[in-house]
């Protein structure tokens, strides 16, 4: 496993950043999904990540301790109506494919480790995007309502995220949840303070959830709920 970028890569990519806000603000001028979007002051006792695994392999995983920045733990959350799958059908049918649900302008899911068509732990994958902000993750946990990634080196973030899906009487819920510190200084500057690269990851997030109702057979019920808890480092210390 490559060891973390160095900060000329960084900036020799960082020439590519213009496509992935060009693409952005081009899907923004269309959408027309409601989103409800709320920042709140978190704290590590109740925002910080999952415990890794027992048994999954930690070589190269990149963990909030050797980010920058705060830790931010973001949720999209939405309640799809009219689903054709349950929560399992859900997560069976995107772990054998996440690109199925990715916005190809903006995300490529690249499987680099594992076995086509199934996921399992230990698979890893590339998140190939329009800008500095490729990302390599492994796969730590398969359940049958949900995945979880960890990032290894090379990623913008230091962190982990999940996707799961759950049944709620005649509806489906699906959420994306991360926990996550940005890989280095110039991916906080970026993430953080000119809020570049957050922009273009909500919208390919986003656009995963829009998607995966879809998908499912359904439709969203009143948009796509995004809360973002804000660890602040002497916080997560």
């Amino acid at each position: 496993m490559p060891g973390r970028q160095t900060l000329p890569p960084r900036l020799t990519t960082s020439a590519r950043w213009p496509l992935g806000v060009l693409a952005t603000a081009w899907a923004y001028t269309w959408r027309t999904t409601p989103l409800h979007r709320r920042e709140l002051p978190g704290s590590w006792e109740e925002d910080g990540p999952p415990s890794l695994p027992a048994g999954v392999g930690r070589t190269g995983v990149q963990t909030p301790g050797d980010g920058d920045g705060p830790l931010l733990h973001r949720h999209y959350r939405a309640r799809i109506l009219g689903a054709d799958l349950t929560a399992e059908e859900t997560i069976a049918q995107l772990a054998v494919d996440p690109q199925r649900v990715a916005p190809g302008a903006l995300a490529r899911f690249v499987k680099v480790e594992g076995d086509p068509g199934r996921m399992a732990v230990g698979d890893e994958f590339v998140v190939r995007m329009p800008g500095p902000w490729n990302g390599p993750v492994r796969v730590i946990e398969v359940t049958p309502t949900s995945f979880r990634f960890a990032t290894l080196d090379g990623h913008l973030e230091a962190g982990q995220i999940e996707w799961h899906t759950s049944d709620d009487g005649d509806a489906l819920r699906f959420g994306i949840e991360s926990w996550a510190r940005s890989g280095d200084r110039l991916s906080d500057l970026m993430h953080n303070r000119l809020r570049m690269a957050k922009e273009v990851q909500l919208h390919m997030w986003t656009a995963v959830v829009e998607r995966t109702a879809k998908l499912a057979g359904g439709r969203l019920e009143r948009g796509i709920d995004i809360e973002t808890r804000r660890v602040e480092v002497s916080d997560a210390a």
